[in-house]
């Protein structure tokens, strides 16, 4: 082979291996970058709810003021999913009217998770002797006021109740208690079996302690025949005109009272549908549902009549002090009543003079069973509805002619009653 051929064939091939070294070296192109993350947010962080403050039990007070007449708060939870009115009203100690009148409108078997349920926890104590045990029939409630040890301030206990229905009044007047019982036996009288007969719900003679005992568990007997403070196998109907005449309570209610009333203790029955009071340099009326028997025409009441309401000592107070009263705030009370004591002297000014104040000024509380409460939340817990309409339906049943009611006084009748109301 020619030099100058060999040249020719070599040189080509140095080249492409020269090229191809090249292409090795030449850098790889870079992958785009991304665009950069945008800058940090400061997210702000809502400040922590703050817990609501725990209830306390509205039925046990000390009167440091010998002349106090108002006791206890009002107070507002937030209903449950599993709520009704009267799961609250057994857990705050108060009856089903007082709940339901306090919140007229909301459905007490569907309050609705979320809705503020006013707990009518605030009380005027009826006028009259403090001591003993004293009802108020309009108030659906009986009030404990044991004598106080020597230089001990008084106490006062108040518990909801459950009293006569319409043709079995609850009678008024002073008694006192007689006797009472443990695990009693019920002797239902030949009326309320005859009332039984005639509804077709017949009844025993003798109803031996246990579950179907509407007496419950603790009875004490008044010196007014047949008439007796008992507990209740049917919790639902306190706070309701759901008896024969009798006093019913709440189970751990009737059961603290039986281990601390002695034989003897006066009672007091009374009728008093709107209640005046001065406290702390205001004048407050805490007005009820009248009773549908009160024979007294509070429709038409003027200020005279609604002016004995007022108990005489309250009265002088007014009069030396030249307090004028509302008397217009007063009419509108007693026309829409609510069971919330409201400011109705002539001076006030401001929310506290309406019951929309009242509330709106009222703390909002857990809505748990309160610290020092008679009850501790379990057992007989009622959430059956058809169960509180039979007893509503028991208490509006017709009147029927009923054995005469006792005098207003005392009466003491010795040996066995004829038989027990209930």
């Amino acid at each position: 082979m020619r030099r100058e051929d060999r040249c020719g064939f070599v040189l080509p091939a140095v080249v492409s291996i020269l090229l191809a070294g090249c292409s090795l070296l030449h850098e790889a192109p870079r992958p785009a970058l991304s665009s950069p993350p945008p800058p940090l947010v400061e997210v702000p962080v809502a400040p922590p709810v703050p817990e609501l403050p725990t209830p306390h039990a509205m039925h046990r007070f000390v009167l440091t003021d010998p002349n106090a007449s108002v006791v206890g708060a009002v107070q507002i939870v937030i209903a449950s999913h599993e709520d009704t009115l009267p799961d609250i009203a057994r857990r705050f100690d108060v009856g089903y009217e007082e709940i339901v009148r306090a919140n007229p409108g909301v459905d007490p078997w569907l309050p609705g998770a979320g809705r503020r349920i006013v707990v009518p926890t605030r009380f005027v104590l009826p006028s009259g002797p403090h001591e003993g045990v004293v009802v108020n029939l309009p108030a659906l409630r009986l009030f404990y006021f044991p004598r106080p040890a020597k230089g001990e301030p008084q106490i006062v206990y108040t518990h909801p109740i459950g009293i006569g229905k319409v043709g079995w009044k609850t009678p008024e007047g002073v008694t006192k208690i007689i006797s009472r019982a443990k695990n009693p036996v019920w002797r239902p009288s030949a009326a309320v079996r005859k009332e039984h007969a005639d509804n077709g719900d017949p009844i025993p003679a003798v109803v031996p302690p246990g579950p179907d005992n509407p007496l419950g568990k603790y009875k004490f007997t008044l010196g007014w025949p047949s008439y007796l403070i008992h507990g209740t196998n049917k919790p639902y109907g306190v706070g309701l005109r759901s008896s024969h005449g009798c006093i019913r309570l709440y189970p751990e209610d009737i059961e603290y009272l039986f281990n601390n009333v002695p034989v003897g203790t006066p009672v007091r029955v009374v009728n008093q549908p709107f209640l005046f009071a001065w406290h702390d340099g205001q004048l407050l009326l805490q007005a009820y549902t009248v009773l549908e028997d009160d024979p007294r025409h509070w429709a038409k009441a003027d200020r005279a009549t609604l002016s004995r309401s007022m108990a005489p000592a309250l009265q002088q107070l007014l009069k030396a002090q030249s307090i004028a009263v509302n008397w217009d705030a007063v009419a509108a009370l007693t026309r829409q009543p609510r069971g919330l004591p409201v400011r109705v002297d002539a001076a006030a000014k401001g929310a506290l003079t309406t019951i929309e104040g009242v509330i709106a000024a009222a703390p909002l509380v857990q809505n748990q069973l309160p610290g020092g409460s008679n009850w501790d939340g379990s057992g007989d817990v009622e959430r059956d509805e058809a169960s509180y309409q039979q007893v509503l339906r028991e208490a509006e049943r017709p009147l029927i002619p009923t054995p005469p009611m006792p005098a207003k006084s005392t009466s003491i009748i010795p040996g066995m009653p004829a038989g027990d109301r209930g």
